[in-house]
């Protein structure tokens, strides 16, 4: 069993929620609600971890925290 940590953003322009999880190539997907976006994330990941060596796995990184700055511009 893995936990994996997903980003999840909202596109402004599409509306989409978008999601990607750092360290897994290709482990990206977007949805119309959070709901939906939970299910696509969740089956994207299965299959990448599918495709990973048992090695590439024990190297995934492990979440710490999201950090927001404010900057002037």
């Amino acid at each position: 069993m893995y936990k994996i940590t997903g980003y999840i953003e909202r596109d402004v322009e599409t509306g989409l929620y978008v999601a990607v999880v750092p360290g897994i190539p290709g482990a990206h997907t977007q949805a119309e609600t959070l709901d939906e976006l939970n299910k696509n994330l969740k089956e994207v990941v299965e299959l990448c971890l599918e495709e990973m060596t048992p090695e590439n796995r024990k190297q995934l990184p492990e979440f710490v925290g999201i950090q927001q700055i404010e900057v002037m511009n």
